[in-house]
């Protein structure tokens, strides 16, 4: 009984010291609120086409809306700013992706043969002048990034190639 006493009184102490603390100022922050300064926002340039691309562990490239990508349109001349984000969770080395531009003419399946032994070179093949620009093979909860030009108006061929994804995931790069 004696400890349900001494409870009874803590809990009625504790309950006086919280409510108890005086009216705050309207104009007064609380000690414990931090002020945050609101963001400002960014300027977009037209001339940049700004392309994030998630890829997950079934091979599949999807765009920012979550649609099967199979096209990507640009202008010419346009900066590219693409984003590739492994929404997966399989480490690299089982479901590793890149995104690859491959030059115009150039066969997909003979450039993925031949970068499937190139492990350390993020399976692009070794002296290759094939690709206009790639990114680095990433696995589950990774995001990597390149910037790049977009090259002259037409139709060119972008293609994960990890060994044998280029299959399932690849598409058409249109720069009009």
């Amino acid at each position: 009984m004696k400890s349900l006493k001494y409870a009874l009184a803590s809990f009625m102490a504790l309950t006086l010291l919280f409510n108890c603390g005086g009216e705050k100022k309207k104009d007064e922050a609380p000690s414990n609120e931090i002020k945050l300064k609101a963001a400002e926002p960014t300027k977009t340039d037209e001339n940049v086409a700004n392309i994030v691309i998630t890829a997950n562990d079934l091979m599949q490239y999807h765009d920012s809306k979550g649609e099967l990508l199979k096209e990507i349109k640009v202008k010419a001349g346009q900066k590219v700013k693409l984003t590739l984000r492994h929404i997966g969770t399989l480490d690299k080395n089982v479901m590793g992706h890149n995104f690859v531009l491959l030059k115009p003419g150039v066969d997909m399946a003979e450039f993925a043969s031949l970068a499937t032994t190139e492990k350390a070179n993020d399976y692009i093949p070794t002296g290759s002048e094939d690709f206009i620009v790639h990114t680095k093979i990433i696995g589950g909860g990774e995001t990597t990034s390149i910037e790049f030009d977009a090259p002259a108006v037409g139709t060119y061929t972008f293609l994960c190639s990890f060994p044998a994804h280029f299959a399932m995931m690849n598409g058409k790069f249109i720069v009009e």
